[in-house]
C-alpha cells in the first residue's frame, strides 16, 4: 500500500514515530495531484510550497521531541470557499477571481494545521455553492475518479474526488442542501455533516446562513472522528455510545430511488441490524420548502451582483438566484413556520429510534453534461432532483454520515441520520460497518 493510500491516522502515527518523515508524506501526495489532477481537476489552487515548508517545521519539531498533534504530517486541502491565506477567496466564482487575497485561514482550518496538517491547496466547487455537480463554467468539471466520464457531485465535487484520488488524506466542505453527502456517495468516501451551527464558519464565504454547514471528507469513520474533535469544541470526546435502534426511513426516502440505491440501504440496514420501517411525514413539502428558503436568501446575498454584473455568473447558476430574489418574503415566512412542525415530526422519531438510513443520491454517478434523469418513470432535471434525500435533512440541521457502498461497478452513498448533537453515534455505526466489510473507501484506480 502506498503512502498515498494511508488513511490519515495511519500516516499520522508513522510521522510521530519517525517512521517516515512529514516531507516525504508531504512529496509523496504532491507527485500524485502532478501526475494525475490534470485529468480529474480537483484542484483550483496548488500550495505545495505551503504544505512543502509545514512539513519541514514539523519534520524540526519532531526531531526535538515536541508534541505535534492528531494531523502530524497529513496532508488536506479545503474547498475554495474557505479562507486560506495568501489567495483569492473565490467560492468558485469569476466575480471574486480578483477579490485580495485572505490574511489568515478559515478558523476550522488553522486548527488542523495546529495540529501538524499541510495543507495541498483549495479544490473546486459549483459556482457559490449552488449545485451538485461541480460542472463549474469557470473552473472546469471535476470528474469522478472511479469514472472520469462522471461527475464527482456538488457542490463539494472536489473535496470528495482529491480524497477518493489518493491526493489529501482528509478534505473539508461545505453542505447546504447535500454538498457534503452528495459527492462523498457519488465519489466513495465518508463524509460528515454536522448539526447546524456545530463548527464554526467564521473565514467561509456563505450561501444559505440558515443551512450552511462545514464537514469533512475521508477514508474511514476513524479519520473522521479525528477531524470532528479538532474542528468543534462542543461535543467532548467520550466512550463511542451505543449504536442504539436503526430504522429505514421510507415513503419519500424510497420512491424514486434505482434499485441498486435501495439495496446500498438494505445493506447497510442488514449490518446495524435494522429491520423496522419509519414515515418522516412531509418530507417532500421539506424539501420544497428548503428550496424556497435556499433560493431566497441566495437570491438576496447576490442581489446587487445579480443587478450589476448578471453576465459574470455561470449560467447555471444565474437564473436559479434570480428566481430567488425575486421570491416574494411571504413564501418564506410560510415555509420558516412549516420548518418549525417538520423538525417537531423528526424529533417524535427520535424518541423511538437512534439512527435512521436514506440513500444519498437516488442513483449512481451521472455522466458529465446529463441535464436529465429518471424519476419514477418521468424524465426530470437532474441538477436539482440530485438531492432530494438530503434536502430535507438540511432543512432541519440534523448529523449525518455519508458511507459508501462500494460493492458494485460505482459507489452508492448512504446516509446513516442522527439526532441534533449525536454525530458521535453515527460516526460509531459507520465504524461497525467498516468492521464488518460492508462500508469501504478505497483509493480509486487511476492512469
Amino acid at each position: 500500500m502506498t503512502l498515498c493510500e494511508l488513511s490519515a491516522a495511519e500516516l499520522a502515527r508513522m510521522v510521530r514515530g519517525r517512521k517516515i518523515s512529514a516531507r516525504e508524506v508531504v512529496r509523496a501526495h504532491v507527485a500524485r495531484v502532478a501526475q494525475y489532477d490534470p485529468a480529474l481537476n480537483c484542484f483550483t489552487d496548488r500550495l505545495f510550497d505551503r504544505a512543502t515548508r509545514e512539513a519541514a517545521v514539523l519534520d524540526t519539531r519532531i526531531a526535538a521531541g515536541e508534541d505535534v498533534g492528531a494531523l502530524a504530517g497529513v496532508p488536506i486541502a479545503v474547498k475554495n470557499l474557505f479562507d486560506v491565506a495568501g489567495i483569492a477567496t473565490r467560492a468558485g466564482s469569476k466575480i471574486l477571481r480578483d477579490a485580495p487575497p485572505a490574511r489568515a485561514d478559515a478558523p476550522v482550518l488553522a486548527r488542523l494545521i495546529q495540529a501538524g496538517a499541510a495543507c495541498l491547496g483549495a479544490l473546486n466547487m459549483d459556482e457559490f455553492a449552488y449545485g451538485f455537480v461541480t460542472e463549474n463554467a469557470h473552473d472546469g468539471v471535476t470528474r469522478n475518479p472511479h469514472d472520469v466520464t462522471r461527475v464527482a457531485g456538488g457542490s463539494s465535487g472536489g473535496s470528495a474526488a482529491a480524497v477518493v484520488a489518493g491526493f489529501a488524506a482528509i478534505t473539508l466542505g461545505s453542505d447546504t442542501n447535500g454538498s457534503i453527502r452528495l459527492p462523498a456517495g457519488l465519489c466513495g468516501v465518508l463524509g460528515l455533516k454536522p448539526t447546524y451551527g456545530r463548527v464554526d464558519r467564521t473565514g467561509t464565504f456563505p450561501f444559505v446562513d440558515s443551512f450552511d454547514h462545514l464537514g469533512p471528507f475521508a477514508r474511514s469513520a476513524e479519520d473522521l472522528a479525528l477531524v470532528y474533535d479538532l474542528i468543534q469544541d462542543s461535543d467532548p470526546p467520550g466512550a463511542p455510545p451505543e449504536i442504539g435502534r436503526v430504522a429505514i426511513l421510507d415513503d419519500w426516502f424510497e420512491q424514486n430511488a434505482d434499485p441498486d440505491m435501495l439495496q446500498a440501504v438494505a445493506d447497510v440496514a442488514k449490518g446495524l441490524g435494522a429491520r423496522e420501517k419509519v414515515t418522516l411525514p412531509e418530507a417532500k413539502r421539506a424539501r420544497a420548502a428548503a428550496f424556497c428558503i435556499t433560493a431566497f436568501e441566495g437570491g438576496q446575498l447576490h442581489k446587487q451582483n445579480l443587478i450589476g454584473r448578471p453576465r459574470d455568473f455561470d449560467p447555471a447558476t444565474r437564473p436559479r438566484l434570480l428566481a430567488g430574489a425575486l421570491q416574494p418574503a411571504e413564501t418564506i415566512f410560510y415555509a420558516q413556520r412549516f420548518r418549525a412542525w417538520f423538525r417537531e415530526q423528526a424529533r417524535d422519531i427520535f424518541r423511538n429510534f437512534d439512527l435512521l438510513l436514506a440513500p444519498a443520491t437516488p442513483c449512481t454517478a451521472p455522466l458529465i453534461g446529463q441535464k436529465t434523469m429518471l424519476v419514477n418513470g418521468q424524465e426530470v432535471p437532474l441538477r436539482p432532483n440530485l438531492g432530494i434525500y438530503t434536502q430535507p435533512i438540511s432543512f432541519i440541521g440534523l448529523p449525518v454520515v455519508c458511507v459508501p457502498v462500494t460493492t458494485g461497478k460505482l459507489p452508492r452513498g448512504v446516509q446513516i441520520i442522527a439526532a441534533a448533537g449525536q454525530e458521535r453515534r453515527a460516526l460509531a455505526a459507520a465504524a461497525l460497518l467498516e468492521r464488518a466489510g460492508v462500508v469501504r473507501a478505497p483509493v480509486a484506480r487511476l492512469g
